[in-house]
């Protein structure tokens, strides 16, 4: 049986509620602290899986928080402690209401528009003459709605977010300027362990004080694309499948089966042996990713586990 945590029930001191996503949950703690439990539930095209994947939580987790530290000195983060591998704790903020999608280079659904014709992404112009796995000449942004549990992310463009007043003119130049600040180190950190930066996405709040930070993830394997630089060009040149570093095999697996999230379609069962797979190439990606080798937790009673570490914290 997998030992993993998809999903978690807690009563911490002084907490008001509880908001669950597609794999994390954040608890309010006297509407000033949040705690995220990064679960090991895997969502892929907007769906949950039935089964957890052992290590995926406290993977995020640790990429994340990592990616935060080193990212700080551009952009301010919600973030004030990582009291247990699967755990995040930081200020309470009130979430805008889009995802921020930056890309540079023209995959996934970039490059299923495109093949369908469409030039226009988000409001974004894409330049005629491109294939797949292209570098756009700069960096585009393509934001998405953020979606409730069950619902489909949706592609908004910036006109459309600031005429329907989701996110107002004046945060929404900040959201931008952070978003490509936060995508230029990336890029950096990623060419620094020879993989390219494909795309990603960032998510910002705004704290009681009013400062525009970010949250959530950042630069995951769940919210990003990486390629392997090494190989890049020719492989392009060939019109060959570029090596990557992403959440994608799963979305490809699923392909397979035929399951892409539409109506009518199951999700098709994962074997005990695949999920086992899944782990192993998380870890690969982690390990790839931050240039270390992943330290696993014990996953023998995790909830206790969690449970012990977030209430030590609180309590001091």
């Amino acid at each position: 049986m997998n030992k993993t945590i998809t999903e978690s029930n807690f009563n911490f001191p002084g907490q008001k509620s509880v908001y669950k996503g597609k794999v994390r949950e954040v608890y309010n703690i006297n509407d000033d602290l949040l705690v995220m439990i990064a679960t090991d539930r895997l969502s892929a095209f907007d769906v949950v899986m039935p089964k957890g994947i052992p290590f995926k939580g406290q993977i995020l987790n640790q990429i994340a928080t990592k990616f935060m530290a080193q990212t700080e000195d551009l952009v301010p983060n919600w973030l004030i402690s990582t009291p247990d591998p699967n755990v995040a704790i930081g200020h309470l903020c009130e979430p805008f209401k889009v995802e921020m999608v930056i890309r540079g280079y023209m995959s996934g659904h970039a490059a299923r528009e495109y093949k369908l014709g469409r030039r226009i992404l988000c409001g974004v112009e894409m330049p005629e003459g491109m294939k797949e796995n292209d570098a756009f000449p700069t960096p585009i942004i393509t934001p998405a709605t953020k979606a409730e549990m069950g619902d489909h992310d949706e592609d908004i463009s910036r006109e459309d977010i600031i005429a329907k007043n989701i996110v107002s003119e004046e945060d929404y130049i900040i959201l931008e300027d952070y978003t490509r600040k936060l995508f230029a180190r990336g890029t950096e950190i990623a060419a620094s362990r020879g993989l390219i930066l494909v795309d990603t996405k960032y998510e910002f709040g705004k704290t009681k004080d009013g400062k525009i930070v970010l949250i959530d993830e950042i630069h995951t394997p769940d919210s990003s694309r990486y390629f392997y630089a090494e190989g890049y060009q020719e492989r392009q040149d060939k019109n060959e499948t570029q090596k990557q570093l992403s959440k994608e095999f799963v979305r490809q697996w699923l392909i397979s089966n035929d399951f892409q999230g539409l109506e009518g379609q199951t999700v098709p069962v994962m074997s005990n042996d695949y999920i086992e797979t899944v782990s192993e190439r998380y870890i690969e990606l982690y390990e790839k990713i931050m240039d270390e080798s992943f330290s696993k937790a014990s996953i023998e009673n995790i909830q206790e586990r969690i449970e012990k570490n977030v209430l030590e914290f609180l309590n001091k």
